[in-house]
């Protein structure tokens, strides 16, 4: 595994003889698990093409750089990669404030950042000219529409909505607003709640006055647990179904809540990837090098934060596959051949293009899956669950 873990900038000189990927994201954080399977995604896919003869004659390196979920060490880390002349680009990884903060300092320094798992609509909708970010990950503008979909499937009119207070929350606020409006549903009530509370309780009494048949989460692993056993203290998990967006997936949610918690509550879970879902050749292939790499006896429904391992790898394949395009490192010419239709069948899905000049996201509407816990604490898709 070519990877390299940074905690400052050092000497360009290192990285002479590769062209440098970065990753920048939460590694030890309350997303630990997301950064963690970008990187291993990342890794998988840099292995395969090292292998194949790298990129324009050289090989690809992985440098990481831990933002644990603050904005302004990801600000400088952006301003760190930036100081690698040979950087060819940088993976972002959860959470969406933390980008919003580095738009900036992409733009400024004229980096090619692909989004592997933040979901903030205005990631893309940036208002830069040129706009150098990319996405391979979830939008929340299309997020707010399968998670009222779902909610209207399960006989919900009136759903009640429980939001992080970033960047985040405020970006699902105005997409689940638009889609509820789209498809008549009502929003009884909308309720706010900081990192690292340790209770719910209030917030949760005042969904439950209004009348709420439903709720849609989006929160992190931390705060997902604490809502899910606030829920079943005050006895509404008969009552109450949550439907979440996809932050629970990315952090250690199931250790958080209680295995037991979780199998007492209607819980389903936003998610673009699951190596349940299908069994190609290239998902088989992409499996046994997870196992060969990491956990020899690991099995498929194990994977933690799987959406984070195909959307690494997926953005590491376009990457690679626009600079040989572009035959030059130069960000401008990546850039360009990112946004000129490039093919590629991935992990997640057959890319048809992948971009174009005035479509920064890979993923679509058809690409993203619901899924729920099993009784063992896995996410298994709906349609996968007997």
């Amino acid at each position: 595994m070519v990877l390299i873990y940074i905690i400052s900038i050092v000497s360009p000189l290192a990285f002479s003889d590769a062209l440098i990927i970065g990753l920048d994201a939460d590694m030890s954080a309350v997303a630990k698990l997301g950064g963690q399977a970008i990187e291993r995604g990342a890794l998988l896919a840099i292995d395969e093409i090292n292998a194949n003869g790298g990129v324009l004659g050289k090989q690809l390196k992985l440098v990481v750089k831990d933002h644990r979920g603050n904005p302004a060490r990801g600000v400088d880390n952006i301003l760190d990669f930036a100081k690698i002349p040979n950087l060819v680009g940088i993976l972002g990884g959860v959470h969406t404030p933390v980008v919003l903060s580095e738009l900036k300092a992409i733009h400024d320094n004229k980096i090619v950042f692909i989004s592997a798992w933040a979901a903030g609509t205005s990631i893309i909708d940036n208002g830069y000219d040129p706009n150098f970010v990319f996405r391979v990950s979830v939008r929340d503008e299309h997020a707010g529409l399968v998670l009222i979909q779902h909610a209207q499937k399960k006989g919900a009119n009136k759903i009640a909505l429980l939001l992080e207070r970033t960047g985040w929350g405020r970006s699902n606020e105005v997409s689940i607003k638009n889609a509820a409006q789209k498809f008549g549903i009502q929003i009884s009530d909308i309720q706010w709640f900081n990192w690292q509370e340790n209770s719910m309780q209030d917030q949760i009494l005042h969904i439950k006055n209004s009348g709420a048949q439903a709720i849609i989460l989006v929160a992190n692993a931390p705060e997902g647990a604490v809502i899910v056993n606030d829920l079943i203290k005050l006895n509404m998990q008969d009552t109450t179904p949550i439907i979440s967006h996809w932050g629970l997936a990315s952090g250690s949610f199931v250790d958080a809540a209680g295995l037991d918690a979780i199998n007492q509550i209607d819980l389903t879970v936003l998610q673009t990837f699951s190596f349940l879902e299908k069994n190609n050749e290239l998902l088989q292939s992409v499996f046994l090098a997870y196992q060969k790499a990491y956990e020899p006896d690991i099995a498929k429904i194990d994977i933690p934060a799987q959406v984070g391992v195909a959307q690494g790898y997926d953005a590491v394949q376009l990457l690679a596959q626009a600079i040989n395009q572009a035959g030059t490192t130069n960000s401008i010419e990546i850039k360009k051949a990112l946004e000129s239709g490039l093919h590629y069948s991935g992990l997640i899905k057959q890319y048809a293009p992948a971009f174009s000049e005035s479509t920064h996201e890979a993923l679509e509407l058809p690409d993203y899956l619901l899924s729920q816990f099993n009784q063992n604490g896995r996410l298994v898709p709906i349609e996968n669950i007997q």
